[in-house]
């Protein structure tokens, strides 16, 4: 039942199950920081964890939609959670400052919001159900984890670095859209469900309203790294 592809479509946003999610995230996230100098001596754990997450919910979810007969071409890992998993997995192999600057933009706030307002219709615990929201917390918590047990740092230039990478990135998935009749980084259209995109309008303003959201995102993200930036500097 849990991995039906027509049953438990029952999902309603703020509902308890979707509430609850969202605390267990807020308190793991707490955990994560605030009991850092403990869990310094479980940071391997941590993070092939997390590494394992990232690895098991891309696999998992093409494996489901491939066992049900539902995998599409709008289904390739060109979203940008997916991008997020790609480049999260990568700098557990491979440490890279600069790649850590995009991830750190796109990998933490929007999965957050993705949590808040989800494009879902299943309910707990059908498996997309489970696997959005682990996946979704899986890259913010990557995020942090880079930040607290790597000493990941971001300067404020990177923000608009970011912002041009993004669109970089977005220029040729917008092409690939319209080829392939895809919503990749929905920029061909607002989510099916309600979320935030649905407020963004149509035509030429849904796309300035993309870019606005994502130079807002991008500033309420660095906020808390210029925070923290500037104690470590006043400490020497």
């Amino acid at each position: 039942m849990m991995f039906s592809v027509t049953e438990m479509q029952t999902f309603e946003l703020f509902s308890v199950p979707h509430v609850s999610v969202l605390l267990m995230f807020v308190a793991i996230s707490f955990w994560l920081v605030y009991f850092r100098h403990f869990l310094k001596g479980y940071q391997s754990m941590l993070k092939w964890t997390l590494f394992s997450m990232l690895v098991m919910s891309e696999v998992s979810w093409h494996f489901w939609l491939v066992a049900t007969g539902t995998w599409e071409v709008g289904d390739l890992p060109l979203q940008l959670c997916s991008v997020s998993t790609f480049i999260a997995i990568y700098l557990f192999l491979r440490p890279n400052q600069k790649a850590y600057y995009l991830l750190f933009f796109i990998g933490l706030l929007p999965p957050i919001l993705s949590m808040v307002t989800p494009e879902m219709a299943y309910q707990f615990p059908h498996f997309r159900f489970l696997k959005y929201f682990l996946h979704h917390a899986a890259i913010a918590w990557s995020v942090l984890y880079f930040i607290v047990y790597e000493g990941y740092r971001v300067p404020r230039r990177a923000v608009w670095t970011g912002f041009l990478m993004v669109n970089l990135l977005a220029l040729p998935i917008f092409f690939l859209n319209i080829l392939l009749d895809t919503n990749f980084f929905y920029l061909a259209n607002p989510t099916e469900s309600k979320t935030i995109l649905s407020f963004f309008g149509e035509g030429v303003i849904y796309y300035i309203n993309l870019e606005i959201a994502a130079i807002v995102v991008f500033f309420v993200t660095y906020f808390p790294m210029a925070v923290l930036v500037k104690r470590e500097r006043s400490k020497g």
